[in-house]
């Protein structure tokens, strides 16, 4: 597979040229912001017929986000135009569990496909009403979540060598998810959260695949998550083992999100933009959940974290993720508005 012959999304050089001028901002929390919708529900299965595959299934759908692309379309363009309007340059598809791997648990395997294209045009409609207000170009990222399953680890104590599931299940859940992506616009697409890196190989492979056939390579985001105080992500590797294990991808991006606040991520995020030879992205919680799971964390107090990270030269692109509102994205935007971006060494 000669991947690196075939031409590149159009997108590619206009972010490169965005990104060599300033630092890009992602959006935040597409969950947080369903969840304040108060959905019921009848809600999340659609009113007057909404997603026939929904009312074909036995399982309850309250809780399934993605399922919202087909059933509450207008609101998830919402959330995406709140986001764009509130600075991000770069908004993700409602599409973090949209494998049929994920959507297994809901009985929804067989809308994966819809969700993906469907998802990647929604995300484009609100994005685009944002431009035509005030003529800013935006970037619609594929988002690639990493299902409910570890392909390195078992998930049985007593027996360590089971899996739950294998490289090529993963791939062809990934596959479908990406070629979905595609169909729909997407200009990027970004593997994110990432807890057990033979998962993101498995997406990276599926996605270069996806590419292959379609003719064209889209730019790939690709983002881990540090899950404790260890400094590694739950299949055990540190921020600089990630790196080299996914960097024959030659990435646009590589980064961190979720799991810690900005403060506990960045010693992390420092070592990782020690050793990448490409573009630094992050985007943290809003600090750690409480008691109840909820982020108290202000717009102000988690801008002024990320300010730090662009002080230090540490990023290309910084956003939010579990806990960020459209005003934590205005606030971040702000703060680091006057900072330069980090110089990629070669």
């Amino acid at each position: 597979m000669q991947l690196f012959t075939i031409p590149r999304h159009p997108s590619q050089s206009r972010i490169d040229a965005l990104m060599r001028e300033r630092i890009l901002i992602l959006d935040g929390a597409m969950g947080t912001q369903i969840q304040s919708l108060g959905l019921s529900e009848e809600d999340f299965v659609g009113h007057g017929g909404g997603c026939a595959c929904a009312h074909q299934s036995d399982k309850p759908q309250k809780g399934n986000n993605d399922l919202l692309i087909l059933t509450q379309p207008k609101a998830i363009e919402d959330i995406h135009f709140q986001f764009a309007m509130a600075g991000a340059d770069i908004v993700e598809t409602n599409t973090f569990s949209s494998t049929f791997i994920a959507q297994a648990d809901y009985g929804l395997e067989n809308a994966v496909f819809d969700l993906n294209r469907e998802g990647a045009r929604i995300a484009r409609r609100g994005v685009d009403r944002a431009t035509e207000i005030d003529g800013k170009p935006r970037f619609v990222a594929g988002a690639v979540g990493p299902t409910n399953r570890t392909a390195s680890m078992s998930p049985d104590v007593n027996d360590p060598g089971y899996r739950a599931v294998t490289f090529d299940e993963l791939r062809r859940a990934y596959g479908e998810q990406i070629r979905g992506l595609v169909a729909g616009g997407a200009d990027l697409i970004l593997i994110e959260t990432i807890f057990d890196t033979l998962n993101a190989k498995a997406a990276i492979f599926a996605a270069l695949e996806a590419f292959a056939e379609g003719g064209q390579r889209l730019p790939l985001m690709i983002s881990g998550t540090i899950t404790d105080a260890s400094g590694r992500t739950l299949s055990g590797q540190t921020p600089t083992a990630f790196w080299h294990s996914v960097a024959h991808a030659r990435p646009l991006t590589v980064g961190l999100n979720c799991a810690l606040g900005a403060a506990a991520m960045r010693p992390h995020l420092a070592e990782l933009a020690g050793v990448a030879n490409t573009y630094i992205c992050a985007y943290p919680n809003a600090g750690l959940p409480n008691a109840f799971g909820q982020y108290d964390e202000t717009p102000d107090q988690t801008a002024a974290q990320v300010a730090e990270f662009a002080r230090d030269g540490l990023v290309n692109i910084v956003g939010g993720c579990c806990g960020t509102t459209p005003d934590h994205i205005a606030a971040i935007a702000q703060a680091v508005a006057g900072f330069p971006p980090r110089e990629v060494q070669a």
